[in-house]
């Protein structure tokens, strides 16, 4: 009896032990992806404004810009992940195999099984902007609007990230292809600069893809800088970017699994 005590204990004791390790893993992950982008905007302006003199960049000011980024980085904790790594991986090595026979699809299986994580980060970021929006003198109920985008963000974005991921079907680095997808999303997006200052010729670009609705349409709206008739505006936009991703990936992936061998399972 004493041994079996003994034994619940130390699996409970391991339990425990592996359960905090994961949460301090996962914190540490968030604060790294936060921390690098944020810091070098906030790096990058200081040099501009405060050492070069500079009064406006883009026609935004210092005060502008540093707001943009601190905000900005509550919905760039939303948008992304890994997932279509994932799912091109799973094409490579021939697990897809052990999902083609569940009720329901592998892109949608792997969505829902990776979305925890982004709920989760979403609802930490909402009370923390409410929070920042009251202090600022914003208003806090803008945030939770401003949030709902940025989670209809994520959406698009693991949509076309899927349909991307098909390329594995056909080429088996597909890796390569997605990075590069990463890095015109982080700029595209407001991520990693406010979309403001880019030249006006080139505004159409960004405004006709569905990466601004990622970081920089809700961090606009939270920082009142878009009127709630265009944020309704975005909304309709984001309801069509939704139907055109599921064609997307209903196309991308029908057509890849009829030539699928699974030649690696």
């Amino acid at each position: 009896m004493n041994r079996r005590i003994e034994w619940r204990l130390a699996a409970l004791k391991n339990g425990f032990q592996d359960a905090t390790a994961y949460r301090i893993e996962f914190l540490i992950e968030v604060l790294g992806q936060a921390a690098v982008p944020v810091v070098t905007q906030l790096v990058i302006w200081y040099a501009i404004f405060k050492m070069g003199g500079a009064q406006s960049v883009g026609g935004l000011d210092y005060t502008q810009l540093v707001t943009y980024s601190l905000f900005s980085l509550l919905f760039s904790q939303i948008r992304g992940g890994d997932l279509d790594f994932e799912l091109a991986e799973m094409v490579r090595t021939g697990a897809l195999s052990n999902y083609l026979l569940r009720p329901v699809s592998v892109v949608e299986f792997i969505w829902i099984r990776g979305s925890a994580p982004k709920l989760f980060l979403s609802g930490i970021c909402l009370l923390i902007g409410m929070v920042a929006a009251a202090t600022a003198g914003l208003d806090p109920t803008r945030m939770a609007g401003a949030m709902f985008l940025a989670l209809i963000g994520n959406i698009i974005h693991y949509q076309l990230s899927a349909a991307l991921a098909s390329i594995a079907f056909y080429w088996e680095e597909a890796y390569s292809v997605l990075m590069v997808k990463n890095l015109v999303v982080g700029l595209l997006s407001g991520e990693l600069l406010h979309l403001g200052i880019f030249p006006d010729q080139w505004r159409w670009v960004w405004e006709a893809l569905p990466f601004h609705l990622y970081v920089f349409g809700p961090t606009q709206y939270a920082l009142g800088q878009w009127s709630t008739g265009l944020y309704w505006m975005k909304l309709v936009q984001a309801g069509a970017w939704l139907f055109m991703g599921w064609l997307m990936i209903r196309l991308s992936w029908g057509l890849g699994t009829r030539r699928y061998l699974s030649l690696g399972g």
